[in-house]
């Protein structure tokens, strides 16, 4: 069985790139966690999508 976490951030913009996400996936693999996907949460009236969650999972002992 696996455990997930998902942690909101921001997306990028054309004006405002940011490398936030790859710090975020960076912190938990560290932590065991492995990256499985980025899902779309919020976005802008043209479509820019500003918000999305990263999901990461880890295998849980039962």
């Amino acid at each position: 069985m696996y455990k997930y976490k998902y942690v909101k951030t921001r997306g990028d913009s054309f004006f405002d790139v940011s490398e936030d996400h790859r710090e975020i996936i960076d912190k938990y693999s560290k932590e065991g966690w492995r990256f499985v996907s980025a899902i779309p949460v919020d976005f802008s009236l043209s479509g820019v999508i500003e918000t999305f969650d990263l999901v990461f999972e880890k295998e849980c002992e039962e």
